[in-house]
């Protein structure tokens, strides 16, 4: 199990919900947090059931299909606060593909590698602004989650501004 299986109990200890709802709150509110989508969220789920800490039931409301409503047991709320801990105290190594670029930047014309990292710069603005007009969430939680986005990108920006000077002044040596 990992940080899928985190996320999916994670929000069904607050209430039992159906797979569209699960998937529909994933979509819109944690596509900063999360690439998950909707088969590998059907998949985990499935297998969340088929190892035993969630239970499903079928529920009909009117002339509708019948839909999976999902429910977190004792099982799975013991899972889910043993890979909260998990994920909360584990430090991990993250891999930007960015990074790919950056390694083999002197392949490139020093202007180019310059404009690129400039439009890339403003690609993180947008994201940055668009994670700033977040709205806020009730409890600590996502907040926080949100915050770290922020920073990390505030980062990420900060660093490539300082790298197109360096290569800027690289420019202005030769």
């Amino acid at each position: 199990m990992d940080q899928r299986s985190l996320i999916l109990l994670g929000l069904l200890m607050s209430e039992s919900q159906h797979g569209y709802q699960l998937n529909e709150f994933i979509e819109k509110n944690l596509n900063f947090i999360t690439n998950m989508k909707k088969p590998t969220a059907y998949a985990t789920l499935d297998k969340l059931c088929s190892s035993g800490f969630v239970e499903v039931k079928l529920n009909q409301e009117g002339n509708r299909p019948p839909r999976k409503v999902y429910t977190i047991n004792d099982r799975g709320k013991q899972l889910f606060y043993d890979l909260l801990l998990k994920n909360l105290s584990s430090a991990e190594n993250v891999y930007y593909d960015g990074d790919i670029g950056l390694m083999f930047i002197d392949y490139l014309p020093i202007d180019q590698s310059i404009a690129a990292l400039e439009m890339r710069v403003n690609q993180c603005n947008l994201l940055l602004a668009e994670l700033i007009h977040t709205p806020k969430h009730e409890g600590i939680g996502v907040n926080i989650a949100i915050q770290h986005k922020q920073v990390m990108l505030k980062r990420e920006i900060s660093f490539l501004q300082e790298t197109v000077q360096k290569l800027q002044s690289q420019i202005e040596k030769d």
